[in-house]
């Protein structure tokens, strides 16, 4: 099974549905907050979300989503990469809830060739979240830095540092 893409597989165009999708819940946003320090009452207490918001109910917080769709597009995106170079923009576009089933899927807008070093480039792409009734919620867009087969090769192929068993 592939794990990312080398620069030459990515084509300006294509979409990768990422899969599966991920339900959210309520302990899923709470512990994200407390890790995050989040402690916003929107998103932690339920009776100030009834009472004195607009939505009546808690939200999701937003760098939750924005973190399980770029962790979603692994696989799919950056699986390779050397590194990732830039988050060009995040976009909260809708409000995500407790119960909200989230899926992703990734354009990729351009791709460069380093003008440095000749084993990588560049890939643009943009990453959509959107919910089970198809609602996008969230739109990002990045830069990563994948590498090109030649260096996936010098450096072990499909599974580099996987020792083997000892017998």
């Amino acid at each position: 099974m592939q794990f990312g893409r080398y620069y030459e597989e990515f084509e300006v165009g294509a979409v990768y549905k990422h899969w599966p999708g991920k339900t959210v819940t309520e302990y899923d946003d709470h512990l994200f907050c407390l890790l995050t320090m989040n402690h916003h009452p929107l998103h932690m207490d339920a009776n100030y979300a009834e009472n004195t918001t607009d939505f009546g109910k808690n939200v999701v917080v937003g760098n939750y989503i924005y973190s399980l769709l770029l962790g979603m597009s692994v696989p799919d995106v950056s699986g390779k990469a050397i590194a990732n170079l830039e988050i060009e923009s995040l976009r909260h576009v809708k409000p995500t809830f407790h119960g909200d089933t989230i899926y992703g899927e990734t354009e990729v807008l351009d791709k460069t060739p380093s003008k440095s070093k000749d084993d990588r480039g560049v890939v643009y792409v943009e990453t959509r979240g959107y919910k089970q009734d198809g609602t996008v919620v969230c739109v990002f867009r990045r830069k990563v830095m994948v590498p090109k087969q030649s260096y996936g090769d010098a450096r072990g192929g499909e599974q580099p540092g996987r020792p083997e068993p000892k017998e």
